[in-house]
């Protein structure tokens, strides 16, 4: 295994920013003029600021997105009447509660009660936005599904303080493109938490260790079609290797046909105690007609610990899994393991499989389709 320096940062790491316009402050500044009370009129001022700047990012991405186009309405609504309380937009059959703040402190999110606890207020995902104003710039930090966020409270017994349950930044997730792979993918109902469960869920607390970690167990909906990356289809999740900041990393990252092979990169985040546990998770594909004259694709996938962490944790597992779910390959990270990967496997085009990234009883599954 290769020793690198696990200091060097990812690209995909950098936050989405979204320039604020001048219509946008004109706006903020019109709204939070009718709140006489000064800090209600700073955070409704704020909590505009991160709507206008949410939307505008939500509508060029969809923009981007032909495939949406066939079976979406991509209709956004924008809700204005709770605004001093959080921002309120609607895609299509999605909510979004746009939570705004001037920074982090000590790694903590402030979501208010009313949007946690009223029906009419509770949304599908918790977005995340860190608004400069000066900058005049908001940052997308990230996002929390709403029944995540129910079990966690439900498991953690989230501290209230000044009306706002109080929520380690770690659980979010900070990859906004992900909310535009569940718009396409999923539907919204999944998100939800059905007011009976949620009753049930607050006087059984029986085993909540493996309720959370069956929480953590995040299994991707969506697929990702490997085939198209030889075409120069881009996924929205994932970034080529060309986009890592260190250049010994991304040679150390090269292999033998390396004119061929086309390398990408995706975060994986596991939340772990109160601290995140990132890692990257590289695929590496190129075609192979070795065989006869039936094309090929063969893969690679190898995994790497990011952040200050400069091995992997022990015992972490990469796998190989089938469609039916049937364990094919299995690696184990050792005491001092830079990274670890499967061994090169190759399938036609159409066929389907799974890698699994596993450390104790948290896990995360990417489906392919080659």
């Amino acid at each position: 295994m290769p020793n690198l320096n696990s200091t060097q940062d990812f690209r995909l790491l950098l936050p989405e920013i979204v320039p604020l316009e001048t219509e946008h402050f004109a706006l903020a500044f019109s709204t939070s003029s009718l709140n006489n009370d000064v800090d209600n009129a700073w955070q409704t001022y704020l909590n505009t600021l991160g709507l206008l700047a949410f939307e505008a990012w939500l509508a060029s991405e969809i923009d981007d997105l032909d495939i949406v186009k066939s079976h979406k309405q991509q209709v956004i609504h924008r809700d204005m009447e709770q605004i001093a309380i959080a921002g309120s937009l609607q895609l299509d059959d999605y909510n979004f509660c746009v939570i705004a703040t001037e920074h982090l402190l000590n790694e903590i999110v402030n979501i208010p009660q009313e949007v946690i606890e009223q029906p009419q207020l509770i949304p599908h995902f918790y977005v995340l936005l860190e608004v400069l104003e000066e900058e005049e710039e908001v940052v997308i930090r990230g996002f929390l599904p709403y029944n995540q966020l129910i079990q966690i409270q439900n498991n953690l017994q989230l501290p209230v303080h000044d009306g706002a349950y109080q929520i380690p930044f770690s659980y979010f997730d900070i990859e906004p493109n992900h909310i535009l792979a569940y718009y396409l993918h999923t539907q919204a109902s999944e998100f939800t938490v059905p007011i009976l469960d949620r009753q049930v869920n607050q006087v059984n607390q029986v085993n909540p260790v493996s309720q959370w970690s069956e929480n953590l167990t995040r299994v991707i909906t969506s697929t990702t079609k490997l085939s198209q990356w030889l075409q120069g289809v881009l996924d929205e999740a994932w970034q080529t290797i060309d986009s890592l900041t260190n250049p010994e990393l991304a040679l150390a990252l090269s292999s033998r046909n390396t004119n061929q092979d086309t390398k990408k990169a995706k975060i994986i985040n596991l939340g772990l105690d109160l601290t995140s546990k990132k890692f990257a998770l590289l695929v590496s594909i190129s075609p192979d007609v070795s065989e006869g004259t039936q094309e090929k694709i063969s893969v690679l996938a190898q995994l790497y610990p990011l952040g200050e962490e400069r091995f992997l944790p022990q015992n972490m597992k990469l796998m190989l899994l089938s469609k039916a779910g049937k364990t094919l390959q299995e690696v184990t990270a050792r005491t001092q393991d830079n990274y670890i990967q499967l061994k090169t496997f190759k399938g036609e085009p159409g066929i389907k499989f799974s890698i699994k990234v596993t450390l104790g009883d948290v896990s995360v599954n990417e489906n392919f389709e080659l």
